[in-house]
């Protein structure tokens, strides 16, 4: 029996994968991250045995997951998101290596892509921004590295998609601001995908007041960059008609 932790996507009960649904349905343990995948759960077959990880620690859901594995059961761990980012995958995963659990992971929407979605805008466009880059705040959480200081990633002048991060807009905007320019676009998606989303659109000089008339505190993300405006850009070579698509060229 393989524990499977699952990406629950950002929300919404049909935005996951079929692998992801089908899982759930099979489960008879979910181990869940709190409030911000209870709509997913309504894949989970009636009996299955629900845990809301929300207020236990790292070794705590670890306990849940294991001791449920060694009496045979189905287990899945639902991430919110995507587990590749922000979802203790790699802290988990190492602690079902020592107790010899075998583990696989399916992935989920990520926030960003659902919030870009939303928006319907492409975070890369020709020949004005081809990178993004997915990063956080510090606050009450683990440091950053050193290396990986906002102002840095601004001045590459990628498209920037901040995650656990809008507590502190307000800051965060001055500090891009000095870099980017006060007139930077700015989107703000909260809670994408559900009932409860929000969409802000504005500059690195009016999201904050925005986002604090909003009330937002959690479950969103930020996109700061040109591409959030849907800029003019160049067409893609890859589908141009000047391109030539001979068999020997491919």
């Amino acid at each position: 029996m393989t524990v499977h932790v699952v990406g629950a996507g950002p929300g919404a009960a049909d935005l996951l994968t079929v692998r992801a649904a089908r899982l759930l349905e099979r489960a008879d343990v979910v181990v869940y991250a709190g409030t911000y995948v209870e709509a997913v759960l309504e894949h989970c077959r009636p009996d299955a045995r629900l845990v809301d990880t929300q207020d236990l620690d790292l070794d705590q859901i670890t306990e849940v997951v294991v001791d449920a594995h060694r009496a045979g059961l189905e287990v899945v761990r639902l991430s919110s998101g995507d587990p590749s980012l922000y979802s203790a995958l790699h802290e988990l995963t190492r602690r079902l290596d020592a107790a010899q659990v075998p583990w696989d992971v399916t992935p989920g929407v990520p926030a960003y892509a659902a919030a870009a979605a939303r928006l319907g805008v492409e975070l890369t466009v020709p020949e004005v921004v081809q990178s993004v880059v997915l990063t956080r705040n510090q606050a009450r959480s683990t440091a950053m590295p050193s290396s990986e200081e906002l102002e840095a990633f601004a001045a590459t002048g990628a498209t920037l998609a901040l995650h656990l991060a809008i507590t502190r807009t307000r800051p965060l905007a001055e500090r891009l601001a000095a870099v980017l320019g006060a007139d930077t676009p700015v989107a703000v998606v909260a809670n994408a995908s559900q009932e409860a989303e929000v969409v802000l659109r504005g500059t690195l000089a009016d999201v904050a007041d925005q986002v604090e008339a909003a009330g937002l505190r959690q479950a969103a993300v930020i996109l700061v960059g040109p591409a959030v405006a849907r800029p003019d850009g160049a067409e893609s070579y890859l589908y141009s008609p000047t391109r030539d698509r001979s068999s020997k060229r491919r």
